[in-house]
């Protein structure tokens, strides 16, 4: 049986390495000599188009991604307004309202694992034949290319190959893991616009033509209401305590996540800590927003649990997981659409799927866990890739773990709500974090301007705007 089990994952693994090499083969069939001509000409046309009228490609495939690609988009509008801007590609419902024409659907192509990938071959394939497509017809000035390295490392070369210039906006964390992708990067890559600060002298050391940007979200995470008007518009109580659960931006995610946060909550919700309510205020608040309640204590059995929603994930899905829940005992939960920074400003805790809303959870300034799991198969495949002994985004950024993690076989309700109670039960390392979690803001917020606006600049001089 254990036999018959390793020859499946071998055969799963044959056929995403077989997709992998496919789609770099991908519309290659023109003679190495034509597709030098195309580049030459390509840039040509680059060089002397009219500054009134700029066209992009923009692919993102993750809800981070669609923030981060929507940010960029009305970036470049507010600082070009005289340029009239035509940008398409992949991407979500952020990037659409920031005027982008998504070609492909960000909820679409939200995989991540290899079995995963294996069972979404034609769909992946399909999306990526037709933005190539979509790029030959309509020969944009510049790619833009947004995180996710597993599809967008093979746009990349796909339209460095057929002479378009190529931006890789957010980088992929080859410092982490995979680091043979840098030379990827360096073949098929015009300039990397980095968000970390350590990002920087990484890729200069590697020869790779790269620019720090700052970090997008350091001046973008603050609180726009109050907590009274928050728990208004939520039907929540700003008395009692928020702990806010953010399982991840993927369906995958979703499913290895959550069933284990709301069991940490389920337990959590008969414990007898007292934590303080309110009190405190964001990093980052609209001008006149003040406390409303005044700084008091509370049992955390009295807690309200919220789960801000990502834009990749259908709420069905975490409806169907809260029911399963409660089922097996009484939670308060509440589902948090489209308000993910006054959930976060206001919560007096958060349990965090490692990625981007890491981050933001730190730039917020709420005490947090991170945790992440995934398929056995992938942990086994991945494990081995990885080269730094902490995974969590604000443990990296802080050079420090500054934040518990648990990670794969540690993620279990008994676990998380054990690392929940061992912080709020000691005030000492509940302020240190906070202390912690201050200067990892500094460090992000040091760049000054905001990073879409300078992302913005920078794509601009690349194509000669």
């Amino acid at each position: 049986m254990k036999v018959q089990c390793e020859k499946r994952i071998a055969l799963r693994w044959r056929v995403v390495q077989r997709f992998l090499v496919d789609m770099e083969k991908a519309n290659s069939d023109q003679p190495e000599s034509r597709i030098t001509r195309k580049s030459y000409d390509c840039h040509a046309s680059l060089s002397t188009h009219h500054p009134s009228r700029i066209t992009l490609m923009m692919v993102a495939g993750e809800a981070s991604g669609d923030k981060h690609g929507a940010a960029l988009a009305r970036a470049l509008r507010r600082l070009y307004p005289e340029t009239e801007f035509e940008i398409f590609g992949a991407g979500g419902d952020e990037m659409r309202e920031a005027g982008v024409e998504t070609l492909v659907d960000a909820r679409d192509v939200a995989i991540i694992g290899f079995i995963e990938i294996a069972r979404a071959l034609g769909r992946l394939y399909r999306a990526f034949r037709s933005l190539i497509a979509e790029a030959r017809e309509r020969r944009p000035d510049a790619v833009v290319v947004i995180d996710w390295p597993d599809f967008n490392l093979r746009v990349a070369r796909r339209m460095r190959l057929d002479g378009f210039k190529v931006v890789y906006y957010i980088s992929p964390q080859v410092w982490a893991w995979k680091r043979h992708r840098i030379r990827r990067i360096r073949r098929d890559v015009d300039r990397m616009l980095v968000i970390l600060p350590f990002e920087e002298e990484f890729y200069r050391k590697h020869s790779v033509e790269v620019e720090y940007v700052g970090h997008p979200l350091a001046q973008a995470v603050r609180a726009t209401a109050t907590r009274d008007q928050f728990a208004r518009r939520h039907t929540l109580d700003p008395s009692r305590p928020m702990i806010a659960l953010l399982p991840g931006s993927r369906k995958k995610e979703i499913h290895y996540h959550l069933p284990a946060m709301l069991d940490a909550a389920r337990r959590l919700s008969s414990a007898q800590v007292e934590i303080r309510v309110g009190g405190s205020t964001p990093f980052h608040q609209l001008p006149g927003l003040e406390p409303e309640i005044p700084n008091r204590k509370s049992k955390i059995s009295a807690s309200q649990f919220l789960i801000p929603l990502a834009s990749t994930i259908e709420r069905s899905q975490v409806e169907s997981e809260i029911g399963e829940a409660k089922s097996a005992g009484a939670l308060d939960i509440t589902i948090v659409e489209r308000d993910l920074y006054d959930a976060l400003c206001h919560a007096e805790f958060a349990v965090v799927a490692s990625g981007t809303a890491t981050v933001e959870t730190a730039l917020s300034g709420t005490p947090m866990v991170i945790i992440y799991r995934g398929s056995e198969l992938n942990w086994r495949l991945i494990r081995p890739l990885i080269h730094l002994d902490t995974f969590g985004m604000v443990n990296l950024i802080a050079g420090r773990r500054v934040v518990p993690e648990l990670i794969q076989h540690d993620v279990t309700g008994e676990k998380i709500a054990r690392e929940v109670l061992a912080i709020l039960s000691d005030p000492a390392r509940l302020s240190r974090m906070r202390e912690d979690l201050a200067y990892i803001h500094e460090r992000l917020d040091a760049a000054g301007d905001g990073g879409p606006e300078r992302a913005a600049r920078a794509v601009m001089r690349l194509i000669g705007g």
